[in-house]
């Protein structure tokens, strides 16, 4: 059985649990790091010597990084459904997995951290402000591909769609005051409709 090390309201461990909800897959999960620490203690970092959730352990085989774990298992169990066939679309599925990483996490980043994680008395109003102006502006990019295909890497829900969908769901939550995207909000209406985004993303409060 999979085994996933994580607290289940990390954006990182939602990714994973996501894909494995989208697959159904037999799984536990152990909670760590967050309130629940554990994560810089030695039998956890021999499995993962970066002390970040999540780790998975598949039988001997161990693996970290979300959107590698994620690639992982679209791989071995959803091939044609998370993994799409087509090489070019697996190839975009991937490059917007690649994308959250690169620009839509890192904008999100500071209003995540001054409205969640910080006392309104600390709070940096201008970080947060121009952490919230960057993402809409990737947000932006995201709609403007979403003018052209239903999802992602095209016609059909993939991996792609999960790392980008579980950081929009944080831009809805964390920008109440936003364009009117379109082709965005039709995706996500979408993607959010998806019951295993319900079970591993909307039943988690921001934390």
């Amino acid at each position: 059985m999979l085994k996933i090390w994580g607290r289940k309201n990390s954006a990182n461990v939602q990714k994973v649990m996501w894909g494995i909800g989208e697959l159904g897959l037999a799984h536990e999960r152990i909670d760590i790091a967050g309130a629940f620490g554990m994560n810089r203690e030695p039998p956890y970092l021999a499995l993962n010597p970066n002390g970040l959730v999540p780790t998975l352990q598949d039988g001997d085989f161990v693996l970290w990084e979300a959107n590698s774990i994620l690639r992982y298992l679209a791989g071995q169990h959803g091939k044609g459904l998370l993994e799409p066939a087509d090489p070019k679309a697996r190839a975009r599925a991937s490059q917007w997995m690649d994308w959250q990483l690169s620009v839509l996490g890192p904008a999100i980043h500071a209003a995540f951290w001054g409205l969640i994680r910080t006392p309104p008395e600390k709070r940096d109003r201008n970080a947060i402000d121009a952490s919230k102006a960057r993402t809409t502006e990737a947000i932006a990019i995201l709609d403007g591909q979403l003018a052209k295909t239903a999802y992602v890497a095209g016609d059909a829900f993939s991996m792609g769609d999960i790392p980008v969908g579980i950081f929009s769901y944080r831009f809805r939550e964390l920008v109440p005051q936003r364009p009117d995207f379109a082709h965005f909000e039709r995706w996500y209406a979408a993607i959010s409709g998806r019951k295993a985004f319900r079970d591993h993303i909307l039943s988690m409060p921001l934390d």
